[in-house]
């Protein structure tokens, strides 16, 4: 089991948890991770964590695949991973349709086959074998469509690539989780009960049988996002029910909401409902309230030592193969440590 911290991305001011991360760098933490949502970028802050430390590996959970082009991210990729000694670790995920039509002002299209179009561009570009050249549904290199010059032609990265580095994708859908056992390296479920791993295996199986290269099978990582907090058993749930109350709430529209159908899949479809019903109509504290303790307990690691140092067995001895852990104490990460590195 390899551990990672997540930083997110930033509130109304750009923060960075520099203290925290130093330290989950000195524990012997694998990992730190950046997110970006339509506020703060992934790159920009990873950049500067990178230039901070000298051991960690950099991760962006995730890098949304709408708002650049592949060329753009692989250009990224080979840049970061250069100036950190190959410590790159590309995640990407297709975000939501209310964040990629509303905020980057381009159409959401098919998620999955842009999933697989963009992680063919990279790989094309990180191998330097040919030319860059793809003719695709969401991508054409050259393009010769509407507006074209006719000039475009095709190249080959100036920068040299590390043809081997890892790509994760995010997602909780079927298909999606497929998808990424196909094409990817690893899978970010954001949050996920480590003994229901039967509701990721048959799409990860279904995905294997299709894959071309890449990773073996075992070296494929399942890195999910594991809220901890330490402390007094209530409280300590706090945090991870507003999290969870804003995701299965309010992270989409009625009807088209990942992480609401992922909290129905994990065996809680009433609470699910009542949870959306009462977010979107603007009781969110009712809505933070009505998520059970028990869906709490078996996706984060919250309460009294004890009981994280318990939950952690379970988790240790599941098939997931990293935690990407949510955590502002640093006394907790040394507990992580102690425990699972």
């Amino acid at each position: 089991m390899r551990l990672g911290l997540t930083a997110g991305y930033s509130g109304a001011q750009m923060k960075l948890p520099m203290d925290l991360i130093l330290e989950a760098e000195r524990l012997g933490f694998e990992s730190v991770w950046t997110a970006e949502a339509y506020g703060s970028d992934a790159v920009s802050a990873l950049a500067w964590i990178g230039a901070r430390t000298t051991k960690i590996k950099l991760g962006t959970a995730i890098m949304q695949m709408p708002a650049r082009t592949p060329a753009m991210t692989a250009m990224t990729a080979m840049t970061l991973d250069s100036l950190s000694g190959g410590r790159f670790l590309l995640g990407l995920g297709p975000s939501g349709p209310q964040v990629v039509e509303g905020w980057h002002g381009v159409p959401y299209g098919k998620p999955l086959t842009r999933t697989r179009e963009y992680i063919t561009i990279v790989r094309k570009i990180l191998a330097r074998e040919a030319p860059l050249e793809h003719k695709g549904e969401h991508y054409e290199i050259p393009y010769a469509g509407p507006g074209a010059t006719g000039l475009g032609k095709p190249l080959k990265s100036i920068l040299h690539g590390r043809p081997d580095l890892p790509i994760y994708t995010a997602s909780i859908g079927p298909k999606g989780i497929e998808c990424s056992a196909e094409v990817a390296d690893g899978l970010i479920p954001v949050w996920m009960n480590p003994d229901r791993f039967e509701l990721l295996e048959p799409h990860l199986e279904k995905g294997f049988a299709k894959r071309k290269g890449g990773v073996a099978r075992e070296q494929f990582s399942v890195a999910p996002f594991v809220t901890c907090v330490l402390g007094d058993e209530e409280q300590s749930r706090m945090p991870v029910k507003m999290m969870l109350a804003l995701y299965i709430g309010g992270m989409g529209a009625r009807g088209k909401n990942f992480y609401n159908d992922y909290a129905k899949r994990l065996g809680y479809e009433a609470e699910a409902v009542k949870i959306q019903d009462l977010y979107l109509a603007g009781d969110k504290g009712a809505a933070v309230a009505a998520i059970p303790d028990r869906l709490v307990d078996e996706v984060s690691l919250t309460g009294p030592k004890e009981k994280i140092v318990e939950r952690l067995q379970d988790w240790k001895k599941s098939k997931v193969g990293e935690m990407l852990i949510g955590c502002q104490q640093p006394e907790a990460l040394q507990l992580l440590a102690e425990n699972v590195l």
